[in-house]
């Protein structure tokens, strides 16, 4: 990885460290969004139902994704699951009651503060089946060939070697196994105040790949039968922290045309994939 990449991971794993802090995806303080109840918010628009959302333990949800990953990856009793960049442990917690006892779930995620907030919130849930481990998507502390199913829920966007976190994802994954995420792609190109903006990166924006690599990052790794079962502009309400808001805001040089433009950018895709079996 150069240096920009390494540069980019740090902002990434800064931004949200401060999001595990302040315990949700806007702000410190609630009245600053709009909405006491944004997280939930985000959420039921990107996908999940009441139940998922009222499921998982309190602080477990900080309306960071684009998608419902879980819904789609047709998960069975004794599944072993990994989730990359599993934040606060939201879409493990619903993976692990569709696994039962059986099965396990593991996280993994690079930012310290998140990894804590998720074994807080496992232990407060009284999860046996979830383990969260501290580590990056394009190196995973995990061994080959050891899970069932691999979900990712608006992370893989963040990455600046996402054909490293496939080919990875290719390498842990069983033979026969299942890979499901939900991701942020752009169907046009940023306004360049956009693209050259930190909190957009931070936000899932500006680190979004096209969607013709995206797809073909997941087909050379390996895998095979892969589809996009799902697609939608995705709202700029629900990036994550606000980004654009801030960038609107906080730059001269990014209009309302701007605005508006980007939200015919980038799209919110749900995509399977197998690992072939053996």
């Amino acid at each position: 990885m150069n240096a920009k990449g390494r540069d980019m991971k740090k902002i990434v794993r800064d931004g949200y460290a401060k999001i595990a802090q302040q315990g949700g995806s806007c702000c410190p303080t609630k009245s600053c969004c709009g909405s006491a109840n944004l997280a939930e918010d985000i959420s039921r628009q990107v996908g999940y139902s009441t139940d998922d959302i009222n499921s998982a333990p309190e602080g477990a949800n900080l309306g960071l994704g684009c998608g419902n990953p879980v819904a789609l990856a047709s998960l069975k009793k004794g599944d072993i699951v990994l989730d990359l960049g599993s934040g606060a442990g939201f879409d493990a917690f619903l993976a692990a009651k569709r696994v039962g006892d059986a099965g396990r779930v593991i996280g993994v995620d690079m930012t310290t503060e998140m990894v804590e907030k998720a074994h807080a919130n496992a232990k407060k849930g009284g999860y046996a089946n979830v383990e969260f481990r501290l580590g990056e998507i394009e190196n995973l502390p995990v061994e080959d060939n050891a899970v069932d199913v691999i979900i990712s829920n608006c992370v893989i966007n963040l990455s600046p070697d996402k054909k490293g976190v496939f080919d990875e994802a290719f390498r842990v994954l069983k033979p026969g196994g299942r890979l499901m995420v939900s991701d942020l792609v752009l169907v046009k190109d940023l306004p360049r105040a956009i693209k050259d903006s930190v909190e957009a990166y931070v936000g899932c924006l500006a680190g979004a790949s096209f969607k013709k690599d995206y797809l073909n990052y997941i087909k050379e790794a390996g895998f095979e039968n892969i589809k996009v079962v799902g697609e939608t502009f995705y709202p700029v309400e629900a990036m994550a922290n606000d980004a654009t808001a801030k960038v609107v805001k906080n730059s001269p040089v990014v209009s309302l045309d701007d605005l508006k433009e980007i939200e015919h950018s980038v799209a919110s895709i749900k995509v399977s994939a197998e690992k072939r079996k053996k």
